[in-house]
């Protein structure tokens, strides 16, 4: 016996617009939504998938978990995220080989640039 991933668990003001921001960004589809559970992957029988569940109170601090995400086109995924409301996170420490975001509800990722 063994474990595997499954997925990610996010909490979220607004769970049904913070999935449909990250289906958009990764390319995934919805695989259920009620009021205050969203849940996507890349399709039906794949994972790992994230589900989006609904928190009261906004979020404070830095996550201690990122999602890190390859890039084809690092300077073109920073603009396209942009343009979808993500934002700059200043890094910590400065000069890493990665780009920190944040998601539209402050969730922080990092973008990591084309491999060589």
């Amino acid at each position: 016996m063994g474990l595997r991933w499954h997925g990610t668990a996010v909490d979220s003001g607004d769970p049904a617009r913070l999935a449909r921001w990250w289906a958009e960004v990764l390319h995934f589809q919805i695989l259920e939504e009620r009021p205050d559970v969203v849940s996507i992957a890349p399709d039906q029988d794949a994972f790992p998938g994230m589900m989006f569940v609904r928190a009261h109170g906004a979020k404070v601090g830095r996550n201690r978990l990122h999602l890190e995400l390859d890039s084809d086109d690092l300077v073109g995924d920073i603009e396209r995220l942009m343009d979808m409301g993500a934002r700059h996170v200043p890094a910590q420490p400065p000069g890493g080989q990665w780009t920190l975001l944040a998601d539209p509800e402050g969730n922080e990722f990092r973008l990591l640039p084309p491999r060589h």
